[in-house]
């Protein structure tokens, strides 16, 4: 998929998702997933995120078809690791540390994400065994 871009504001994420969770839409059917009921007005605001979208290398648009169609061009887990970057960058000196342990902390994780993080940093040791053996 496209470049990640640095920042997506939150109604270019709503779109987004409605492509990472739908697939390949019409403006309409977007406007119609984030605005049901709405009119024109909304279609228009839908379309003019569609066009940022696409100048920023987020969404792919397919013109051979009519109406036209948006996809998404940026994975949903590149997106989180690239905004997670700018966070640690912009708060913390570049660092994940602070965000882990504040999270940690902050009694935000369940028991199962706390199982989930322990298998990935013991994949991340025997990985790290593996190219150091």
């Amino acid at each position: 998929m496209g470049r990640t871009p640095q920042h997506v504001t939150d109604a270019e994420l709503a779109i987004l998702e409605v492509l990472w969770d739908h697939g390949e839409q019409p403006v309409r059917a977007i406007a119609d997933r984030l605005y049901p009921g709405g009119g024109a007005s909304e279609n228009a605001t839908v379309q003019k995120l569609c066009e940022r979208l696409l100048a920023k290398g987020c969404v792919e648009v397919d013109r051979a078809v009519r109406p036209r169609t948006y996809r998404a061009a940026v994975e949903r887990g590149d997106l989180i690791e690239r905004q997670l970057e700018s966070v640690a960058d912009r708060l913390c000196s570049g660092s994940f540390l602070p965000l882990i342990s504040r999270l940690v902390d902050g009694q935000k994780l369940t028991p199962e994400d706390i199982d989930s993080l322990r298998e990935q940093i013991e994949r991340l040791d025997q990985e790290r065994g593996d190219r150091d053996a």
